[in-house]
């Protein structure tokens, strides 16, 4: 327990530095807030917020001592994040392009 209490000041400190840095997510946010508005750009931001609490949940119960400990989950999770972006990348071209809206038009739903 005094270990926990000793790395909190170092959590607590990467959390409020990330969380204010203009990093992609906030970028994303930025730019769906110009798109869409305030309004319709909440759902974006809860999701960012949650994935934030997510990961900086999973930093202070000691992630990276599990996965120290078990070298075979981490390169399971390399290789399905190397997955999955290859299906990003391969999927993104796959889409049709969307038409821009003229300028004035309200964006669709």
């Amino acid at each position: 327990m005094q270990a926990i209490l000793a790395n909190l000041p170092a959590l607590l400190l990467f959390a409020f530095v990330s969380s204010i840095t203009p990093g992609p997510n906030n970028i994303m946010l930025m730019a769906s807030g110009a798109n869409f508005g305030f309004r319709r750009t909440l759902p974006h931001y809860f999701g960012v917020d949650a994935g934030f609490g997510v990961l900086v949940a999973s930093i202070g119960l000691g992630l990276a001592g599990v996965l120290a400990r078990a070298p075979a989950l981490l390169a399971v999770l390399k290789g399905l994040g190397a997955a999955y972006l290859l299906y990003l990348a391969c999927a993104s071209p796959a889409r049709p392009r969307r038409r821009r809206r003229r300028a004035g038009s309200a964006p669709s739903r």
